[in-house]
């Protein structure tokens, strides 16, 4: 279980590819056919780098359509619950009143919205909220420079901020989002509001704590789920052991047929990696181990039961010598407590030592406890998660990538090697997407049709 500590010092003429409304003219993508007779799967490539930009451009006017219709939506809303506000004022039972004004109101507009009433008194309370604490927020998604994705973000990370410094919190909040995805926003927006709040981080775990349990939900077709409310930290772990598992089984059964596993071709087992998962949480929840081990060669334990859980945290100096309740980061994830993050450094065996820029947290260098191999130290540290934009993979589930490929002359050095998860990792090497690394980590990604999407590297906590 990796430990990152981080240290306080430190074409012209294109037609509109829609149609009018109302006329007779065929839409261009009309039974799955590209400009009469070209499909764009089967079809001639260049046809389909010619209409991405079309695409691309209808995605932009819809998604400004859609904001301002949700903007809309969320005023009106708002106006709603503060009618009913307006409507109980001055009665004696105000509260009672209130709530009967606010639900009449809400099963009006939910029968305009088809929508049942408790569903639309809820998001009325939510509409509240947006509007009447954060209208920064509000006014850079009406605008574009945010989605609704990223305020939903905002509110929901801001309820631990005292209200009279959500405007500090707010302001914080949209400057992070103008760059980056509301997911990669969240992790460290939470860590911020941490700064902010009066109740620490560690408290309000031991009582969040305190509400863990197992349940059953029943299914359809004689499934169910099963759920645990555990800390996330436990959660991350046990998915990650569950996830290496099930890549052993997968890895060995392919083998088991005379194949070498980057070849992809799947053996005898047929099962996916979701249900390899789902059998091996049974089995060893009922049965301490694997009921089946493709791994077991003879008489000998399977390399199964060898496998550990893995996790990535980064917490600074501070935090771990005990000066401060801080919260550190679960890489992928979201905070946890100081406690936790205290216990992980006094168990694991491994763990690197940051030394970071005070004002933006980015990665300075590194040094070891331990003799490992330092590039992959270094990179881990300083990438943290997969590096194609919006990605929040741990860099311990990714693959390091030359950003010029070795075939090519690009060199095996820090400066041409970033994480890339499976996926992103293969979508460089086999779609037009292309990447550049500049100074500081920083990456450029080019898509197919020109436009730059830059990824610096990530700050610590």
């Amino acid at each position: 279980m990796p430990l990152n500590v981080g240290g306080d010092c430190h074409s012209a003429g294109m037609e509109n590819p829609t149609t009018t409304p109302g006329s007779d003219d065929p839409a261009p993508f009309d039974d799955g056919v590209l400009d009469g007779g070209t499909t764009p799967a089967g079809g001639r490539a260049a046809d389909a780098v010619v209409w991405l930009p079309r695409l691309v451009g209808e995605a932009e006017s819809a998604l400004a359509l859609l904001t301002a219709g949700q903007v809309a939506e969320v005023r009106m809303l708002a106006r709603a619950g503060q009618l009913a506000e307006t409507e109980a004022a001055g009665s004696p039972a105000n509260v009672r009143a209130h709530n009967m004004a606010l639900r009449s109101i809400a099963a009006e507009i939910g029968g305009v919205l088809r929508s049942p009433d408790r569903t639309v008194q809820r998001r009325i309370g939510e509409a509240r909220e947006i509007v009447e604490f954060y209208p920064a927020a509000l006014s850079a998604w009406e605008h574009g420079f945010i989605t609704r994705a990223h305020v939903t973000v905002i509110v929901d990370v801001g309820r631990v901020v005292p209200v009279d410094r959500r405007p500090e919190f707010e302001r914080e909040a949209i400057d992070r989002s103008l760059n980056d995805t509301p997911n990669r926003v969240r992790a460290g927006l939470e860590l911020y509001a941490e700064k902010l709040t009066e109740q620490s981080f560690t408290e309000r775990h031991q009582d969040a704590a305190r509400q863990r349990a197992v349940r059953l939900v029943p299914g359809r077709d004689g499934m169910c789920e099963v759920i645990a409310t555990v800390p996330t930290v436990i959660g991350d772990g046990i998915l990650d052991r569950l996830t290496r598992m099930a890549h052993a089984v997968q890895d060995a059964d392919v083998a088991h047929e005379g194949m070498t596993p980057s070849v992809g071709t799947a053996g005898t087992d047929r099962r996916t990696a979701d249900q390899i998962r789902a059998d091996l949480f049974a089995d060893l929840i009922l049965a301490e181990s694997p009921a089946l081990d493709p791994t077991v060669h003879g008489d000998g334990a399977g390399a199964l039961r060898a496998i550990r859980a893995q996790v990535q945290v980064t917490v600074s100096a501070l935090t771990l010598l005990g000066d401060n309740e801080n919260p550190a980061d679960l890489v992928g994830r979201s905070p946890i407590d100081a406690g936790t993050a205290r216990y992980l450094a006094g168990e694991t065996s491994s763990w690197t030592r940051l030394l970071t820029n005070p004002v933006d947290g980015t990665t300075i260098a590194i040094d070891r406890y331990r003799p490992s191999l330092e590039q992959r130290r270094h990179l881990r540290a300083r990438d943290l998660h997969c590096r194609f934009p919006g990605c929040r993979q741990a860099a311990i589930r990714c693959e390091l990538d030359h950003t010029v490929d070795h075939a090519l002359g690009g060199p095996t050095a820090l400066t041409n090697l970033a994480h890339l998860c499976q996926r992103h990792h293969s979508m460089k090497q086999l779609t037009p997407w292309r990447v550049e690394q500049h100074a500081g980590g920083v990456l450029e990604w080019t898509s197919p049709t020109g436009r730059v999407y830059r990824e610096d590297a990530p700050p610590h906590p």
